[in-house]
């Protein structure tokens, strides 16, 4: 069994309009479903991707209105590494930024800047090859999109703890010696997942903080990985059916939560391509709620249309 790198990244908001204008308006991403947290319904998730709303992609935000900021702490991930096609690419975005208010700051072939809750984003110039996932944008060059997920990075006092289930039961392959930097790389895509030191102060779950990460996995696959997971120690969620794609959840030994899901049916199994993201869509075991969960949420526009009429 192999993992295909990243298939989405999931994080907290407080403020889910103001998310959506930064990831769709700011950052040229697609709102690709418009849905609820299937463990809390009465709270948006809301998904931003490539046009076809690709695993590998998918970056995902619970609301959470008027959450506190979090801060990312030990066992947290701080921050999420996009590919670009190019450094030009990254001086485009770094005047985009600059532009939007955005505080950024260049480093070779990086770029490094948070979203205005202050979840840690970077941009990163692609060179690996793969396939890039982008959408499509009346602001953003289409040489100049954001191209998919580069990796993530995330804080652990003690990286060796997390060796094991790393290389040996997820087949993460090792980028340095001291188990600091590790990809996950299948036939068709890679991710990075790297440590950096823990800070002292503790994290605290919140408003532009991580929830967890998901690597992809191939639909057939997904007993496989719990039952290896778990034969490792680990202890799993079980199989859980989110509709889009099936998944297992765990903690690796550093704290951050995984997420292993498939790569499908995917988000065209109920919507149209064309039409993506444009209205709530509830998984079937939740549609007979829509009446006490739809007047809960906070209203939002179809941010395509918004676009093409300006």
């Amino acid at each position: 069994m192999q993992l295909e790198g990243i298939h989405h990244v999931s994080s907290i908001t407080g403020d889910a309009a103001g998310n959506v204008d930064f990831y769709v308006r700011v950052l040229g991403m697609r709102m690709v479903k418009r849905t609820v947290n299937q463990d809390d319904p009465s709270v948006y998730h809301l998904f931003y991707a490539d046009e076809a709303g690709s695993p590998g992609a998918d970056m995902t935000f619970f609301e959470y209105p008027g959450a506190r900021q979090g801060r990312a702490g030990a066992g947290m991930i701080h921050r999420v590494a996009f590919r670009v096609g190019s450094e030009d690419a990254l001086d485009f975005w770094a005047q985009r930024l600059t532009d939007e208010g955005v505080e950024s700051e260049r480093d070779g072939a990086s770029l490094r800047f948070a979203d205005p809750e202050g979840l840690g984003l970077e941009l990163l110039a692609d060179e690996s090859g793969d396939p890039p996932l982008s959408a499509r944008s009346p602001e953003i060059p289409a040489e100049h999109a954001l191209r998919g997920f580069a990796g993530a990075r995330a804080y652990t006092p003690d990286p060796e703890r997390s060796a094991a289930l790393l290389g040996d039961t997820l087949g993460f392959q090792p980028e340095d010696e001291g188990g600091n930097a590790w990809e996950s790389r299948g036939e068709q895509r890679g991710g990075f997942y790297a440590y950096d030191p823990a800070p002292a102060e503790r994290g605290i779950p919140g408003a532009g903080t991580v929830h967890h990460i998901a690597w992809a996995a191939y639909d057939d696959d997904i007993e496989g990985w719990n039952e290896r997971v778990s034969a490792a120690g680990g202890h799993t969620s079980g199989l859980v059916d989110r509709f889009w794609f099936r998944s297992v959840y765990f903690r690796e030994p550093s704290g951050v939560l995984f997420e292993i899901a498939t790569q499908g049916p995917g988000f065209t199994s109920d919507e149209p391509l064309e039409h993506l993201g444009e209205t709530l869509v509830l998984p079937p075991a939740f549609e007979h709620l829509r009446e006490q969960i739809e007047p809960n949420l906070t209203p939002l526009p179809n941010p395509r249309a918004a676009s093409s009429a300006t």
